[in-house]
C-alpha cells in the first residue's frame, strides 16, 4: 500500500511539472505574439506603389518649377546631382526654370523603388531636356539625379517632337508579348553594343519594323522610312561606350539606359563625350521605340549612381 501511494504521488507530480512547462510555454508565445502586434509594419508596407511614385515625380516637377524643394518628402541624408556633379538642392535649374514645358515621359520602377521621366522646361525662352530620376526610400526621396540640356531659341535643332508624347512609348503592351525585367535589359543592351561595334546588324539589335528613334525632340531614325532605317545608318564605332541600368518599367515594358558613349574622337567636342538617358519601349522581343535626352559632357564623366540591375561586361 505505502509503495503503491508513493507511485502515484510520483506520476502526479510530473504532470503538475508538465503543465507548468506548457502553461509557461503558452504565455511566452503569447508575450512574443504580443510584441509583434506592435511592431512597425514591415518593409513591404513602407515600398511606393505606381501611383505613389508617380506622385512623387508630380511632386518634385512642381517643387522645381515653385522653385521651393521644402515641398518635397525627403530624407535626411538625400542626395542631388546635376549632369553628375553633386549640387546643393535649391542651386541651379532650382533658381533658373520659369515654367514646365508640358511634355512629361515616366518610367516608373516599382521593383527598384525609382520614378523616372523625360521633362520638358523652360527657362524663359530656353526649352531645359530635363532628366530626372528619383531614388525613394520608406516613402521618402533619398536620391535625385538630373540631367539637362539647353537648347536655344535659335538653335539649329529644336524639339519639335515633345508637343505631344512619344509615339508608342505608353501604348499598352499586346497580349501574351511581355517581355521580363532581365529579357527587357538584354535586349535594351543590345544598342549600345551595336554602336560599340558601328552596326546594329551586328550587334544583334531587334528593332520592330515600325520602330523609331527621337533624341532631344528630333526624330532621327525610323524604320518605316527607306531614307532613315536604323540598320541603313552609317554609325561611327563607340569602343569605350559605358552603359548602367538606370529604371526599368515592368508594366509599361520600358528600360532606361544611363550611357558615357566615350571617346570618338572629337565628334561632340574637344575632350567632350555624349551622355544620355535613353528610354527603349520594348515588348514582343524587339525594340519598339527609343527616346533619348542626351548633351556633351567631359569624356570622364561617370554616373555616380549604381546600375538597378547587372550590365554584362
Amino acid at each position: 500500500m505505502k509503495t503503491g501511494t508513493s507511485l502515484g504521488s510520483s506520476e502526479n507530480i510530473d504532470m503538475s511539472r508538465d503543465r507548468c512547462r506548457l502553461v509557461a510555454r503558452l504565455i511566452a508565445l503569447s508575450a512574443i505574439l504580443s510584441v509583434l502586434s506592435l511592431a512597425p509594419p514591415t518593409v513591404l508596407a513602407q515600398t511606393c506603389d505606381r501611383a505613389c511614385l508617380t506622385g512623387m515625380m508630380t511632386q518634385f516637377i512642381n517643387g522645381l518649377v515653385a522653385h521651393d524643394s521644402s515641398r518635397l518628402p525627403l530624407t535626411d541624408d538625400v542626395r542631388y546631382t546635376e549632369d553628375s556633379r553633386n549640387a546643393r538642392l535649391g542651386d541651379g535649374i532650382w533658381k533658373s526654370v520659369t515654367a514646365a514645358g508640358g511634355f512629361r515621359q515616366d518610367y516608373i520602377d516599382t521593383r527598384k523603388q525609382v520614378a523616372a521621366a523625360h521633362v520638358l522646361l523652360r527657362e524663359g525662352e530656353t526649352q531645359v531636356l530635363y532628366s530626372v530620376l528619383l531614388h525613394v526610400a520608406a516613402l521618402k526621396i533619398a536620391g535625385m539625379e538630373t540631367l539637362a540640356q539647353r537648347v536655344a531659341a535659335g538653335g539649329r535643332f529644336q524639339p519639335t517632337e515633345l508637343g505631344a508624347p512619344i509615339r508608342g512609348m505608353n501604348t499598352p503592351l499586346p497580349a501574351g508579348m511581355r517581355n521580363s525585367r532581365e529579357e527587357m535589359i538584354r535586349i535594351a543592351l543590345t544598342y549600345p553594343e551595336g554602336l560599340r561595334i558601328g552596326n546594329f546588324t551586328d550587334g544583334g539589335t531587334p528593332f520592330a519594323d515600325g520602330s523609331y528613334r527621337v533624341e532631344n525632340g528630333v526624330i532621327t531614325a525610323d524604320q518605316s522610312d527607306p531614307r532613315r532605317r536604323m540598320y541603313d545608318q552609317n554609325i561611327i564605332v563607340h569602343p569605350g561606350i559605358i552603359a548602367s541600368v538606370a529604371a526599368v518599367d515592368e508594366e509599361n515594358g520600358t528600360v532606361l539606359l544611363w550611357m558615357n558613349f566615350g571617346h570618338t574622337g572629337d565628334s561632340y567636342g574637344v575632350g567632350n563625350a555624349l551622355v544620355t538617358f535613353e528610354a527603349f519601349k520594348v515588348w514582343g522581343g524587339k525594340i519598339q521605340s527609343v527616346n533619348a535626352f542626351f548633351k556633351g559632357l567631359p569624356i570622364s564623366t561617370g554616373r555616380f549612381w549604381p546600375s538597378s540591375d547587372p550590365v554584362r561586361r
